[in-house]
C-alpha cells in the first residue's frame, strides 16, 4: 500500500520536533527554535507538532526575559526566496516577539502562498484575536482587519472574510467599497454554508495538486503491516546505532505502538519505562501516557459506536463505562504529572482542569483554568470551564459574572464555544431562579441551532412553569 507523502514527511520531522520539547526544559530556547524550524522544512504544515509548540516556546521565552531579534537577525530574516523560505523567516521573528504582528501577517501570507492552508488558517485567528483585542491605532487595525479579510478570502473561509469585513467597517464605516465587498462575501458565506458549488473551501479548489491532495487524505491512509513491521526494524536499527539517544527510543515506542498489537503495546510500554527509570527524564513517561490515552480514547469510540447501535445490550453498556472511567483515571493522572513537570506549559493545566472537572474537584481544577486562560487561543474555552466549575458549586452569581464576560469577548458569536457559553449562561440564571433571562438565551439558541443540547425541552419548561 502507498505510505502517505505527508506522514512520511512528519515521520522524519518528529526526530526534530522532539528533540525540541527535550531542548526547550533546558531553557536553551535558540536551540529548540532552530530545531522545530529544521523539522517544519521537512513538513511545513505539521501544526500540532510543530507550528502551535513553536509558539508555546515564543510565549515562554518572553515571559522569562528573552530577547527579542537583533537589527541583525532581522536582515538575516528579511523575507525569502520561496513561501518556505518566507514563512519559517517569519516564523523565527515572531518566536523571539511574540507581539509583534507584522511577521504573524508575514507568516500568515507565506503560508498561503505556499498552500499551507492548515497554518495559514491558525496564524489567522492568533492576529485576528490580538487585533480585536489591540489597542494600536485606527489604522493599524483597520489595515490588519483589510489583510485577514483578503487572506480569508483566498482561502475560501467567507465566514471569517465577512467577520473581518465586518470589524473593519466598524472602524471606518464611511468607507463605502466596503459596503459592497461585504455584500458580495455574504452571498458567498451563503454559499459556503448550503455548499452550492463544487468547490466549498480553498483546500478543495486545490485537490488536483498531487501534494495537496496527499495530504487531504493523509487521515484515511493506513500502512500496511509490512510497513509497520519495516518501520519497527529501522527504529531499532537506528536506536542500537545511536546508543539509546532519546529521540530514537521516542521512535521506536511509536513504531511499536503503531503495530496495534498486545504484543507491540507490552514491549514499547516496558521500553519508555525503564528509559525512564534509567535517565528520570519526564519525557518518556510523557510519551507513554499519551500513547495510553489514545488508545482508550479509541476504545471509547468503538464501544460508544456498538452501544449506540444496541442500547439494550446492558453488558455493552457496562464495558463502555468501564473503559470510559479507565480514561479518565489515564488522562487525570498524565495531565496532572504534566503540570508538575511542565508549570510553565498553560494547555497542561486546561486539560487537567478538564479533567478534574469530570472528578467533581471543582476548588483544584479552578485555578487551573485561571491559569490556561492567559494563553489567547485557551482564553475562551477556559473561562467558559472556570464559569462551569462555579455553576456546578452552587456559586451562581459568580458564574453568570466569567459567562457573560466570556460572551463579551468572543468574537464569534456563532462559534461552537460561544453557543456553550450561552447555554451555560442560561442555565446559571435558570439556577439562580432568574427565569426570564434564562429563556430569552434559550430562546435565541433554539433560533439557531434547535437541536442543541435540551433547549428545546428547558424552553418547553420554563413556559409551562408560566415563566
Amino acid at each position: 500500500m502507498e505510505i502517505d507523502a505527508y506522514e512520511v514527511c512528519l515521520d522524519k520531522a518528529r526526530a526534530f520536533f522532539e528533540r525540541a520539547e527535550e531542548v526547550v526544559v533546558t531553557d536553551n530556547f535558540d536551540y529548540a527554535i532552530e530545531l522545530y524550524l529544521d523539522g517544519l522544512r521537512l513538513c511545513p504544515d505539521a501544526l500540532e507538532d510543530g507550528h502551535a509548540p513553536l509558539r508555546r516556546l515564543g510565549l515562554i521565552r518572553q515571559g522569562k526575559g528573552g530577547k527579542k531579534p537583533s537589527m541583525v537577525e532581522k536582515v538575516k530574516h528579511l523575507k525569502g526566496k520561496t513561501p518556505l523560505e518566507k514563512m519559517l523567516n517569519a516564523e523565527y521573528l515572531l518566536t523571539k516577539d511574540p507581539d509583534h504582528l507584522p511577521y504573524a501577517e508575514d507568516l500568515l501570507q507565506a503560508a498561503i502562498e505556499g498552500g499551507y492552508l492548515r497554518t495559514a488558517e491558525w496564524i489567522a485567528h492568533i492576529i485576528f484575536e490580538a487585533t480585536k483585542a489591540s489597542e494600536k491605532s485606527t489604522k493599524t487595525r483597520f489595515d490588519t482587519f483589510i489583510l485577514l479579510k483578503d487572506c480569508y478570502k483566498k482561502m475560501h473561509m467567507y465566514t471569517n472574510a465577512v467577520v473581518a469585513c465586518q470589524c473593519a467597517m466598524e472602524l471606518k464605516p464611511q468607507e463605502n467599497l466596503l459596503k459592497d465587498e461585504l455584500r458580495d462575501l455574504s452571498a458567498s458565506m451563503t454559499m459556503e454554508k448550503g455548499k452550492y458549488g463544487t468547490a466549498v473551501s480553498f483546500r478543495e479548489s486545490i485537490k488536483n495538486r498531487d501534494a495537496q491532495d496527499k495530504l487531504q487524505s493523509q487521515d484515511n491512509v493506513v500502512k500496511s503491516v509490512d510497513v509497520k513491521k519495516e518501520t519497527v526494524e529501522r527504529a531499532r536499527k537506528k536506536m542500537q546505532d545511536g546508543h539509546g539517544a532519546v529521540t530514537n527510543i521516542l521512535e521506536l515506542a511509536g513504531a511499536l505502538f503503531a503495530l496495534e498489537t498486545e504484543q507491540g503495546d507490552q514491549e514499547a510500554a516496558q521500553l519508555l519505562q525503564n528509559a525512564y527509570e534509567k535517565s528520570k527524564d519526564f519525557t518518556f513517561l510523557k510519551r507513554l501516557g499519551e500513547f495510553r490515552i489514545r488508545k482508550l480514547r479509541v476504545q471509547v469510540r468503538q464501544f460508544t459506536a456498538q452501544a449506540q447501535k444496541q442500547p439494550q445490550d446492558e453488558p455493552l453498556q457496562k464495558q463502555l463505562l468501564q473503559v470510559q472511567r479507565q480514561l479518565d483515571e489515564v488522562e487525570l493522572d498524565h495531565f496532572r504529572k504534566c503540570v508538575e513537570n511542565y508549570p510553565t506549559e498553560l494547555s497542561f493545566k486546561y486539560e487537567y482542569g478538564r479533567c478534574l472537572i469530570k472528578n467533581q474537584q471543582f476548588d483544584t481544577a479552578i485555578p487551573m483554568f485561571q491559569e490556561s486562560q492567559k494563553d489567547p487561543r485557551l482564553k475562551m474555552a477556559s473561562m467558559n470551564k472556570m464559569g462551569l466549575c462555579f455553576l456546578l458549586k452552587g456559586w451562581n452569581d459568580d458564574a453568570i459574572d466569567i459567562f457573560q464576560q466570556a460572551l463579551e469577548q468572543c468574537v464569534n458569536k456563532d462559534s461552537a464555544t460561544a453557543k456553550d457559553i450561552r447555554y451555560n449562561l442560561a442555565r446559571a440564571y435558570e439556577d439562580s431562579g432568574k427565569s426570564d433571562q434564562a429563556l430569552e438565551l434559550y430562546r435565541k439558541l433554539a433560533q439557531t441551532d434547535f437541536s442543541y443540547k435540551d433547549v428545546g425541552q428547558r424552553i418547553d419548561f420554563l413556559r409551562k412553569n408560566g415563566k
